[in-house]
């Protein structure tokens, strides 16, 4: 038992930083983790080992085997070190993407389930509750991520905690300006002893008002959605591979050419081209993945107004670019096999 602890839980712990681990607590919470995954850490460390070992045994070993025996020892440190530290950090900074990408969707979750939980919340207080008892009583299964989250500021208050200021946490938490806006005017309302149920009905009103706004502008810029998606995922892969057919043609005649000039007496003759089908090809897949990469954030920005809000293009639009690629090749192919 212990040395499964060791393997997996405390060895992750080793490699974190203490002065890291309250923010790190903190981010997991904000991810919707209640304990912070240190055996996914070691389970981490371990993978990249391998990984390290595998390539040092594979690419770096058979070069050192030159050097006299103090030289492998250094190399193999130094090449050891230089690439688990680099697979270290690539896993690092996959984890930080993950978590923000996590933390992202739950904050417009809760930004889309607020105006209903406001709702719920100003009939309650209508109906004549105490805050705190219309705070309890308005969670609903429904609200999923900010039922929750509400649910833990309603115990905080139940057992003695103010309500302003497990308000202003569950605000500080997740990084939405909405969410913020609303507690606070709340909490000057709760304050001041004002009406917070009619309070709560205007700031539902404009929330609705902003969401349908916002619909209105993602509506109207499908057309440049489009146009972007179908450059970037039909165009320009038939263009790659219709490039990709005609230096092939081209090289195909200039080949004839010169086998037909060396054996009459032309004042000039043809030399091979330097230009490689196969280096064109490769570069036609890179220049793809690359445009249809950036094209997928563009798309994003347009649509939802946020790179992250649109992680999802980036796989469609890459799968879907480069099998159309490879299927224009397949045809032209097919169409200009017989030409020369």
């Amino acid at each position: 038992m212990a040395f499964k602890i060791i393997f997996l839980e405390e060895f992750g712990k080793a490699f974190v930083p203490k002065r890291v681990i309250p923010n790190l607590r903190r981010y997991a919470l904000k991810s919707g983790y209640e304990e912070v995954p240190y055996k996914f850490f070691g389970m981490l460390f371990y993978i990249s080992a391998a990984i390290t070992g595998l390539i040092f045994i594979i690419l770096i070993y058979p070069y050192l085997k030159r050097f006299s025996l103090l030289e492998v020892y250094a190399y193999s440190f130094v090449g050891w070190f230089m690439i688990q530290l680099s697979f270290a950090f690539l896993f690092i900074l996959l984890v930080y993407f993950y978590l923000d990408l996590k933390i992202y969707v739950r904050t417009r979750k809760i930004e889309e389930q607020l105006p209903d939980f406001l709702q719920v919340l100003s009939s309650n207080l209508r109906g004549g509750m105490t805050f705190e008892r219309a705070l309890w009583f308005s969670i609903k299964p429904r609200f999923g991520i900010l039922g929750s989250e509400m649910a833990i500021a309603s115990k905080k208050v139940m057992t003695g905690y103010d309500v302003s200021k497990a308000l202003i946490e569950l605000s500080e938490k997740y990084d939405s300006l909405m969410l913020k806006r609303t507690v606070d005017l709340v909490i000057s309302e709760l304050e001041s002893g004002g009406n917070v149920a009619e309070l709560l009905d205007r700031i539902v009103y404009n929330l609705k008002e902003v969401r349908a706004l916002k619909n209105e502008l993602s509506a109207s810029s499908i057309a440049y959605v489009i146009f972007i998606s179908v450059i970037v995922i039909v165009i320009s892969p038939l263009l790659f591979a219709l490039s990709l057919q005609l230096i092939m043609l081209i090289l195909g005649f200039i080949g004839k050419l010169s086998i037909g000039t060396s054996t009459t007496s032309l004042p000039f003759s043809f030399s091979g081209a330097s230009v490689n089908p196969e280096d064109f090809r490769k570069f036609s897949i890179i220049a793809i993945l690359v445009i249809s990469f950036f094209s997928s954030l563009i798309v994003a920005i347009v649509e939802k107004g946020e790179i992250r809000a649109g992680i999802k293009y980036v796989p469609i639009y890459i799968i879907g670019s480069i099998s159309l690629y490879f299927f224009f090749v397949k045809i032209m192919g097919t169409l200009f096999s017989g030409i020369v």
